[in-house]
């Protein structure tokens, strides 16, 4: 089994063991195991729509417009009930990063960063040289609160102690609130260790200007919302869909075709526009 499928089934498997393990006995090993799955899969799900078709493809790429009430009230909700990731400088880091990828100015990992470099940097990361992140929707008053240290301090110790208050067990809520953090850890490693490291992965095209890897298997896809198409997305990264082949699984794709289907995104002329290199007959959207 591949490295990084051996690390995120393994952090999988320890959280599942660490809920059995800690639940209190009213609530028993597996009701705590079905708690603790709940938790995760819907912190992991609005965390991966908060990053996905929002702040990834809705406002760092300009691939996908979308409703402002439904931006506003997914980035409030997500930093102040989930993991926090601050939407300003995540944007600008963002595009840092697709302009200066592996190389010097990208706050996200240099070609030279090893696993446990990189695995320092997914929590301080470089320090940014440019600010890119002056989109109107970043100067709202949601984003600009939410954007506060004081929030992001404030937003955590207040989930923390709701799912403590809610399970009824300190190491219980301490073992779902920190496990569920470690898998977000492992997911930011997918994307910026292994998707840009060439010995993972493959590469659909031969761009000599970065690392960047497509990691296709069923785990990193489902997980990162596709984010791990990195060599797909950095040699097009307007396009809308991370798939650049039928044959190629794409979680963040249908995530996306179902928030049109209720009218909260579509397409932008960007975001829909095929290149000739991209074997694709339509974008089916």
């Amino acid at each position: 089994m591949k490295i990084y499928l051996l690390a995120g089934y393994a952090t999988l498997a320890l959280y599942a063991l660490a809920c059995m393990y800690l639940a209190p006995p009213h609530i028993g090993p597996w009701a705590g195991l079905a708690i603790g799955a709940t938790y995760l899969i819907v912190v992991w799900f609005v965390g991966g729509l908060y990053l996905s078709p929002v702040l990834h493809l809705g406002i760092a790429h300009r691939s996908l417009d979308y409703k402002e009430w439904f931006i506003k009230t997914l980035t409030v909700a997500n930093n102040l009930f989930g993991v926090y990731i601050n939407p300003v400088t995540w944007v600008n880091r963002h595009r840092l990063h697709h302009r200066f990828s592996d190389h010097d100015g990208d706050p996200n990992k240099l070609a030279s960063d090893g696993f446990w470099r990189t695995l320092y940097l997914c929590v301080l990361p470089y320090e940014c040289r440019a600010d890119l992140a002056k989109d109107e929707i970043l100067k709202s008053w949601p984003f600009r609160m939410v954007a506060h240290p004081a929030f992001c301090v404030g937003a955590q110790l207040s989930n923390f102690g709701l799912l403590w208050f809610l399970v009824g067990s300190l190491p219980f809520a301490a073992a779902m609130w920190l496990g569920m953090r470690v898998f977000a850890l492992w997911i930011n490693m997918i994307q910026n260790f292994w998707t840009h490291d060439r010995r993972f992965g493959y590469r659909r095209y031969d761009d000599e200007r970065d690392n960047a890897m497509n990691l296709g298997e069923w785990l990193p896809v489902t997980s990162t919302f596709s984010a791990c198409l990195q060599n797909n997305h950095h040699h097009f990264p307007g396009l809308l869909r991370l798939s650049h082949h039928e044959s190629e699984y794409d979680f963040g794709f249908e995530v996306a075709k179902l928030l049109k289907r209720f009218g909260l995104v579509q397409a932008t002329k960007r975001g829909e526009e095929i290149p000739t290199e991209v074997p694709l007959n339509s974008l089916d959207f």
